[in-house]
């Protein structure tokens, strides 16, 4: 299967300064990858080079089975969907007139504007004029701009910005719903906890450079991290009853006289949970793997000295 996303050593310089360090990565058709990295790791470079806005210094792109700054720039462009993390629309127009527009640049279908509208949650200010709405509406109006054409590649900068909770899980239903039509979706965001259940595969760039690549069970056990263990009992004493392990590794903490938590290294974790559950006054536990936020801050704590002076 042809990837959807190629990237082939892909390095960019500008004025000396490396911005993306021979990136290699492949995208597959309905897989959505997080893009995950500090300020000036490379992420808004990787989704320039994808749109065509930028051109690689060395290594080759392919979107879509094409060159994004080639002579097939403009046809790939209408099969893309691209959410800025700044969206900036005509304030004097009306949310249905500012998608009629999007929709008339892009030579697509205008009569899915306002099913679009109703879709993002904006049919009832459909014909309010952009400077009344709120950042999250004007959110919400950016997506619905990336989803005309219905795309086969959907890249999103920092997506949530400015919606509320449910609105966020309204939209993450979405992505899902995109994903199991087939559509590729490129995701970047600083709010790790509400990216996790809905990713396939988590990129993590630093200073330019993959620092890792893999699902979340694959790099949780490349990291090797702690899980964390919760034991609830209702019977007191329970802390005492669980402080003593010969492993040095295993750090206890009582949260209350009825609550335990424990660190735990992954080849310790059946042991441990042997010893728990023959434990009297044991009445529930929780396992608690790394979130995707312990595994970025892990890998991005292992970039080199030289990477940290990078910038986007």
């Amino acid at each position: 299967m042809t990837a959807v996303i190629d990237f082939q050593g892909v390095t960019r310089r500008d004025a000396g300064l490396v911005r993306l360090d021979a990136l290699d990565l492949q995208v597959s058709e309905g897989e959505v990858l997080a893009l995950l990295g500090h300020n000036g790791a490379g992420k808004t470079t990787t989704m320039h080079l994808i749109l065509g806005l930028l051109s690689p210094s060395a290594g080759r792109v392919a979107v879509l089975g094409g060159a994004p700054d080639g002579a097939d720039a403009e046809a790939l462009r209408r099969r893309l969907g691209y959410l800025p993390e700044n969206v900036s629309f005509y304030e004097q127009l009306s949310g249905r007139e500012v998608l009629d527009y999007f929709a008339r640049l892009k030579r697509v279908d205008r009569g899915q504007v306002g099913d679009l509208l109703d879709r993002v949650g904006l049919g009832h200010a459909a014909h309010r004029r952009v400077k009344t709405y709120s950042k999250g509406m004007r959110q919400r109006l950016g997506l619905a701009q990336a989803l005309l054409g219905d795309p086969r590649l959907l890249l999103l900068d920092e997506p949530t910005t400015g919606l509320d909770p449910a609105a966020t899980r309204d939209f993450y239903d979405t992505v899902r719903g995109l994903r199991d039509r087939g559509c590729t979706v490129l995701l970047s965001s600083h709010v790790l906890p509400g990216v996790e259940p809905y990713i396939d595969r988590a990129l993590i760039l630093g200073g330019g450079r993959r620092l890792a690549l893999g699902s979340l069970e694959a790099l949780r056990e490349e990291a090797a991290l702690p899980v964390t263990l919760r034991v609830r009992g209702a019977a007191g004493g329970l802390a005492e009853r669980l402080a003593d392990w010969d492993d040095p590794r295993i750090e206890v903490s009582a949260l209350n006289g009825h609550e335990v938590t424990l660190t735990v290294p992954p080849d310790a974790k059946l042991a441990v949970l042997r010893r728990i559950t023959d434990t009297a006054g044991v009445e529930d536990i929780d396992l608690l793997p790394p979130t995707l936020e312990h595994l970025y801050t892990h890998f991005s704590a292992e970039r080199l000295p030289e990477q940290r002076g990078a910038a986007e």
